[in-house]
């Protein structure tokens, strides 16, 4: 079967020229003084008037600047170069990455997460807000895609455009890398970046006590460590993360196991919303102290955009927005890669199109 990327599944055939950009948008990107870009300030900052009166609350002034000045702001989107134009709503793109960063020797004996160093993603995940609602779009990492023009950030030694496996932008050119890709097979500009390692992951799940799912069969996957039986139970913080990685018992592999992600964040959205934990700061400052200790994020994420995003995610998990994969035409493309997921082309570029222009997914 061909491995051919052009047309880019996300993008118009052929791009237009001056498709890309790195300036203002004239349809309200970044720099448009139109109405609609002040009605999104004053959202901002009545979004920001929530934030502090939630954290004062529950933890009093203190709280909001230890976690204000907490936060690992290491990625610059602005840095990256030409980029495709800003759409309708705020897109977040959040990955789940295998960091183990924080992580003991014990540790990763324990949750079974091997000793490679540096980090690849183990879920990578598009979140849209708009005014037509909330949309998550998982991306699996074996999507196979066209990575863009690089530079290995080791080496110095630059890289024409090439087909690959989405999860290759992030280990060879780490967030930059994987937002361009992103960017490029979408045509969806990212506005912010959220990542989080497994020690913030397995943190936030044991700060609250532990996620309740229901399942309908037992999972065990040697590699992950899983080992739950079926029924309704509490995840710990280990077996949360076994469960969201196994993806061998899955039928659809990479695409059973980005659908056990989704599951898995709605319930836990459930639990870190509920009014006891978010009025009982014994809960809530240890949930908000674990998940900043590996989260990285861009240069123009701050608090209340993380509070925003936040918010999206319980929409789109809690039955008040969409949750959807990438349409797939091959699960099992043979690349010179291995085993890839092929997104099928038209399926795909009209639900791109529909959240850059901020209209439900069709």
């Amino acid at each position: 079967p061909s491995t051919r990327t052009a047309p880019l599944p996300g993008m118009p055939s052929p791009a237009a020229p001056g498709r890309y950009d790195s300036g203002p948008h004239p349809r309200g990107g970044r720099g448009s003084r139109n109405p609609r870009r002040r009605a999104g300030r004053g959202r901002r900052y009545l979004r920001t008037a929530a934030v502090l009166a939630s954290v004062l609350v529950l933890g009093g002034a203190g709280t909001y600047v230890w976690a204000d000045t907490q936060l690992n702001q290491e990625v610059d989107l602005g840095a990256l170069g030409a980029r495709v134009p800003a759409g309708e709503g705020t897109t977040y793109l959040v990955v789940g990455s295998d960091s183990r960063e924080g992580l003991s020797e014990q540790d990763r004996k324990d949750l079974n997460t091997g000793s490679a160093e540096g980090r690849r993603t183990d879920s990578v995940i598009l979140l849209h807000t708009g005014a037509n609602g909330t949309t998550m779009v998982s991306l699996p990492r074996d999507s196979w895609v066209t990575l863009p023009p690089y530079v290995d950030p080791g080496t110095g030694r630059s890289y024409r455009a090439t087909p690959d496996k989405l999860n290759a932008a992030f280990s060879l050119g780490g967030p930059d890398l994987l937002v361009r890709a992103v960017e490029r097979n979408t045509g969806v500009r990212v506005d912010h970046y959220a990542e989080i390692g497994f020690a913030g992951f397995v943190g936030v799940v044991d700060a609250l006590g532990g996620v309740d799912l229901c399942l309908g069969r037992p999972v065990r996957d040697k590699d992950s460590g899983a080992n739950l039986p079926a029924g309704c139970q509490t995840l710990d913080g280990a077996e949360a993360l076994a469960f969201v990685r196994q993806r061998k018992q899955e039928a659809r592999g990479d695409l059973g196991r980005t659908r056990n992600q989704q599951r898995f964040l709605a319930a836990l959205a459930r639990k870190a919303a509920t009014p006891a934990t978010l009025a009982d700061p014994s809960t809530s400052v240890p949930t908000l102290r674990a998940g900043l200790d590996t989260l990285i994020v861009d240069d123009g994420t701050e608090l209340p955009d993380l509070m925003a995003l936040f918010e999206a995610m319980r929409k789109a998990t809690g039955g008040g927005g969409r949750q959807l994969n990438v349409p797939v035409a091959d699960p099992d493309l043979r690349t010179p890669k291995g085993s890839a997921v092929q997104w099928d082309e038209a399926r795909a570029r009209a639900l791109f199109a529909a959240l850059r222009e901020g209209r439900p997914p069709g």
